[in-house]
């Protein structure tokens, strides 16, 4: 997976603006034109199993046992411990001091990397006098010096430890803090991202919630790695109590593509959980701003495409609207498309795009000052034409709907200082 961008059935419309034709055959033509390009045949039983729906069943830390002498993939055998990474002292003494340090070197996560190699990707081979019981905790964020402080603050690189064999984008664990999952209650297979701007409000868009209720999806935060539940620090899970949508949304272009969910509870923020900041009203970035969108969608998109298991941060130029629209007529889209002034562009570089799998996902543009890598969020990932192609894809503009996120927050008696950088 390059990226990942949600191709959802409310832009069928979107082609009412083609040329003029017989009735039948142009609704015939259109109909054709919107499953190719917007791949509305989807097959529901491939997307209730894929990606996010496979993680495991949490382990204790209790039971989390050592692998003596293991084999790794390439059949060799060395003498070692294969433990989580927060098990093995990263010191260069035997004995760990008082567990102030701020993390733990590199894991290399290329899963066919030089010996050795532990099965997991937070595992690391660890010598027998390194090899502790107890989890080995890097200073908290919060206690170290000169640490900002707020909402979006990126943990550049990730927490606890540096990432190489990073091929497709990976973000760091805990990088993107404010990035959440939205996950099917039942076999909690993945459906769309969003982000966390309260500790009780995740923003997202509608296609991702129109046809999900409060009691048929969950929240997840603090999710990297699908496939295995052995971060240091745990995803948390919330159940939702409402969810709030744009009154001006319009499901035949996805005009207002703005959402809020609110959850049951509070998420309880860390190192690796915190919200994002957003724009104040039409503050809307320069072009050619990098920016992050970040989520697991898919690597191709359509029903081939498989989706990502570790958490990926795709970046992309943010891209002027003349520019962008101009960009989509020349699609089979065709001349007389309008793109809707809801909307802001980013990507258009080959092979570097979001795609099927992750609408709703946070686009996040650098504020402030450098030191501080500091984010807001300016779209929402809505759609585009096909993955990884040289045609920007479609956010919902943040910055549009500003004053109606501070309203829903404030009738609901939650504030607008989380998200207020």
């Amino acid at each position: 997976m390059i990226g990942y961008k949600s191709i959802m059935t409310a832009l069928l419309a979107i082609l009412a603006v083609a040329p003029s034709a017989p009735a039948p055959q142009q609704n015939l033509n259109a109909q054709k034109n919107i499953e190719e390009i917007f791949n509305t045949k989807t097959n529901s039983l491939a997307s209730q199993i894929s990606g996010i729906g496979l993680v495991v069943t949490p382990e204790p830390l209790d039971d989390v046992s050592t692998q003596k002498v293991f084999n790794s993939i390439s059949g060799k055998s060395t003498s070692c411990n294969c433990v989580p990474y927060y098990m093995c002292d990263p010191s260069t003494n035997s004995v760990t001091e008082d567990g102030s340090f701020d993390g733990f070197g590199v894991i290399d996560i290329r899963f066919n990397a030089d010996d050795p190699v532990c099965p997991a990707s937070v595992d690391v081979c660890c010598a027998d006098n390194k090899t502790r019981n107890v989890t080995l905790n890097p200073t908290p964020l919060n206690q170290r010096p000169n640490q900002p402080r707020g909402c979006g603050v990126r943990n550049t690189g990730g927490l606890d430890f540096a990432l190489s064999g990073v091929t497709q984008n990976e973000a760091g664990f805990g990088e993107f803090p404010w990035t959440v999952a939205l996950l099917h209650f039942g076999n909690l297979s993945y459906f769309c991202a969003g982000s966390l701007i309260h500790q009780r409000v995740v923003l997202t868009a509608v296609h991702c919630v129109e046809a999900h209720g409060p009691g048929t999806f969950i929240v997840r935060a603090g999710e990297w790695d699908t496939q295995t539940t052995k971060e240091r620090l745990p995803y948390q899970e919330r159940t939702v109590q409402t969810v709030i949508k744009h009154p001006q949304y319009k499901s035949r272009n996805i005009a207002n593509d703005f959402a809020l969910i609110v959850l049951s509870e509070r998420v309880v923020l860390d190192d690796h959980i915190n919200v994002i900041c957003l724009p104040q009203q039409e503050a809307i970035p320069e072009p050619s701003t990098t920016c992050f969108s970040t989520g697991w969608g898919k690597d191709v998109f359509g029903s081939f495409g498989k989706y990502s298991v570790i958490m990926k941060r795709v970046p992309l130029p943010i891209v002027a609207f003349n520019t962008c629209q101009s960009r989509l007529k020349s699609t089979r889209l065709g001349p007389k498309f309008t793109l809707d002034r809801s909307f802001i562009c980013a990507g258009g570089q080959r092979g570097i795009d979001t795609c099927q799998g992750d609408g709703g996902a946070p686009l996040a543009c650098p504020i402030g000052i450098t030191s501080e890598n500091r984010y807001q969020q300016s779209g929402i990932v809505a759609w585009g034409i096909g993955c990884n192609d040289e045609v920007p894809a479609a956010y919902a503009n943040t910055a549009l709907a500003r004053d109606w996120i501070d309203q829903q927050m404030i009738a609901n008696g939650f504030g607008t200082d989380a998200y207020t950088a």
